[in-house]
């Protein structure tokens, strides 16, 4: 695909990415070979990229920064600058799946808690008959295993590696390791396989179209509070930012 356009809010890149040209573009790397990075910008990852220059660094480095929350396609129309599509991490696992089983791409889904990723890899080669997923780990993003678990990528021979480790050490271990673990495409897929699986229960349809995604995590998963006190700032930042 060509260039997409960027987007910054609040300085951080956002390219304007629909669902189907991100997969375009992933299909263009694995056949091409080199090694890209997708991220799934939300606004927790806008405020934290703020806080911590390595992560806004990576980000500015990544392939593509596709809008990820509901967040971040308000502040880009209100900031004038709208996006055409949100693209969730979660369903963006699930049409990948579809179009790896089609087009014989190899998956390997890294992170999550232990049994989580190699469950998600099962429902997700039921749901879409002929992908492979060539391997599944939970795995840690602690730099003292990074030897390893590139080892088990490599050997697995990945096309497409999707980390669950939550942002920004998903971003920073992909950052890192990506070019040596032989995949053309590695992505950041934050609690997909959580979602997957059933582990996390994500907000119905008509609770995202709202957009009180946020909300529905929030009474769900109250221990994520603390990342969540971001949001409001975030909310804030923007329109302090339109006032100038």
């Amino acid at each position: 695909m060509n260039a997409p356009a960027t987007v910054r809010i609040l300085g951080i890149p956002v390219h304007d990415a629909t669902a189907d040209e991100t997969l375009d573009a992933v299909a263009a790397w694995v056949a091409g070979g080199g090694t890209h990075q997708i991220a799934t910008v939300n606004p927790e990852f806008v405020m934290a990229a703020r806080r911590d220059p390595a992560f806004r660094a990576v980000l500015e480095r990544t392939d593509l920064c596709v809008p990820d929350g509901v967040g971040i396609t308000l502040a880009a129309r209100y900031l004038g600058r709208p996006l055409r599509e949100r693209v969730a991490g979660v369903d963006m696992v699930e049409r990948l799946a579809a179009r790896a089983a089609r087009d014989g791409w190899r998956l390997f889904l890294l992170g999550a808690a232990p049994g989580v990723a190699e469950r998600a890899g099962e429902i997700l080669a039921a749901r879409h008959p002929g992908l492979a997923v060539c391997g599944a780990h939970a795995g840690s993003p602690a730099a003292e295993l990074e030897d390893e678990i590139v080892g088990r990528v490599r050997a697995a021979r990945a096309d497409v590696l999707l980390v669950a480790y939550g942002a920004p050490a998903q971003e920073l271990w992909l950052a890192r390791n990506l070019a040596r673990s032989g995949a053309a495409v590695g992505i950041g897929v934050g609690g997909a396989f959580d979602y997957l699986t059933g582990v996390a229960r994500r907000a119905p349809a008509w609770v995202r179209r709202l957009g009180f995604e946020w909300l529905h995590r929030l009474i769900h998963q109250p221990w994520r509070w603390r990342r969540q006190l971001a949001l409001p700032l975030f909310a804030l930042l923007v329109l302090l930012r339109r006032e100038r």
